[in-house]
């Protein structure tokens, strides 16, 4: 029997992969995204400066760095340029992660989307510099099985977004009883759409509201003084 191509064929990928760590941003402002993120994702700053923080909320050194590098202007039409999309946060179970809805909105904090995608129920939230984030919570339990959803069923090739939903009408259907399986089995079925949904969904443009509160940005982050000499 000949031996197989592929089992002699170097793979393109390492023996033993690393694991996602964490992501960095480029800012303008460090404190009102310490606050977002602390406030959103129970970040808590490790190291906090003028120009630089690193957050975590786990037992990771960081998992959130924030970077005010001098020369950093405004991004422009961010939300439709290209580059990374958003960051994503999971909750273990769907009453935490629907608590969480609640407390957020309660503090004027309001997702800009919401989809279940199948594998998962999201709301996706903006940072102050119009970075995506999304909070979720996986609809199966188990990474196994929702892993096995998204390459075998005929659902999620068909449509891999899902429909939208109205997160207050989750919260009023869990109040009447319902869990999270029957919730995310009538979400997916569309019967907790929005009012008005967001088309495509993307999200917000932040940029244009805060460089008319404050047309200084357009100049950048500055440099330092050079030393006196």
């Amino acid at each position: 029997m000949s031996q197989s191509i592929y089992a002699t064929t170097p793979k393109p990928r390492p023996i033993r992969a690393p694991k996602l760590h964490h992501a960095t941003f480029m800012t303008m402002e460090i404190d009102p995204m310490v606050k977002f993120y602390e406030a959103v994702c129970g970040l808590q700053p490790i190291f906090y400066s003028e120009n630089a923080a690193w957050m975590v909320n786990d037992e990771a050194n960081h998992r959130i760095a924030l970077l005010r590098i001098p020369g950093t202007v405004p991004p422009v039409d961010k939300p439709h340029s290209a580059g990374i999309h958003h960051t994503a946060f999971e909750y273990p179970d769907f009453d935490s992660w629907l608590d969480n809805y609640v407390r957020l909105r309660d503090q004027d904090i309001l997702p800009a989307f919401n989809m279940d995608h199948g594998m998962t129920m999201s709301m996706y939230y903006t940072d102050p510099d119009g970075n995506g984030i999304e909070i979720q919570v996986d609809n199966f339990h188990d990474w196994g099985k929702s892993s096995e959803w998204m390459w075998a069923s005929r659902e999620f090739a068909e449509d891999q977004l899902g429909p939208q939903f109205d997160p207050d009408k989750l919260v009023a259907a869990r109040e009447a009883g319902m869990d999270h399986d029957e919730i995310h089995r009538r979400a997916y079925a569309g019967e907790f759409r929005p009012a008005v949904e967001v088309p495509n969904p993307s999200f917000p443009d932040r940029w244009a509201e805060k460089i008319a509160a404050n047309p200084e940005l357009l100049r950048g982050v500055p440099f330092p003084l050079a030393a006196e000499a």
